[in-house]
């Protein structure tokens, strides 16, 4: 058996403005760095050995991720940061306000593009403001414009399956600090949730998620650490 622990990051400066973030790289707010400590605190102390931890190039979360670390006596563990598990990328809404883009488009159009499955925002525009294309973080790779629900999951579980769950087959503990979305994707998998309902499924900031595997990574239970704060989770 072994233990997953899945953490969203801390509230972010475009989180607290109500703004698509993205593949956007916003820092955390005081409130978010709190929350990644409470993360750490409360991993601590579930007594778990944990053996390494992965996280997305977005400081977000690895800021996130090394709170939490630090909380738990832990930064000399392993760390591997890989892009496949950024969050899903807005395309041509990064950066705008969310109540503003549904006066403009219509709340309507607005849940369509961040609630259904698989229609994605409207593309980023190239060379705009928040083009990442000459972000050298991402040299030689294929950044999408914009991704759906469907898409990022696409980008997330080859990863998933070629890098982490061979970890925990193995029996190691892992910790994963990333974001709505690319953790969305892994519990949709974990948990199989169908296509139609993954949307619905809401994954609090600074509240890990511990998740005890088998050896054929089924999930046995689950349970959010902080319940005070918890969201419903999938059927096991």
């Amino acid at each position: 058996m072994a233990q997953l622990a899945l953490v969203r990051h801390g509230q972010s400066q475009w989180n607290r403005e109500d703004r698509f973030t993205g593949w956007w790289d916003v820092d955390l707010t005081p409130v978010g760095e709190n929350e990644a400590r409470a993360s750490g605190q409360m991993l601590k102390a579930t007594g778990i050995d944990f053996s390494r931890a992965y996280t997305s190039v977005q400081k977000r979360a690895i800021r996130t991720l090394y709170l939490a670390l630090d909380q738990m006596d832990r930064l000399w563990l392993p760390v591997t940061k890989d892009y496949h598990l950024n969050e899903r990328h807005y395309g041509g809404l990064t950066g705008l306000n969310k109540k503003e883009t549904a006066a403009k488009h219509g709340d309507d159009q607005v849940k369509v593009w961040r609630r259904s499955f698989d229609i994605p925002p409207p593309d980023m525009v190239a060379g705009g403001e928040f083009d990442l294309s000459k972000d050298r973080r991402y040299q030689g790779l294929s950044i999408p414009n914009t991704e759906s629900l469907k898409t990022t999951l696409d980008r997330v579980l080859p990863y998933w399956d070629s890098e982490i769950a061979p970890k925990l087959k193995a029996g190691e503990n892992i910790v994963v600090a990333a974001h709505g979305n690319s953790l969305r994707a892994i519990v949709k998998h974990l948990f199989k949730v169908p296509d139609s309902e993954i949307t619905e499924v809401e994954i609090p900031t600074g509240n890990p998620l511990l998740i005890d595997l088998d050896g054929g990574l089924n999930v046995k239970s689950a349970r959010y650490l902080d319940a005070a704060r918890a969201k419903p989770l999938p059927a096991v």
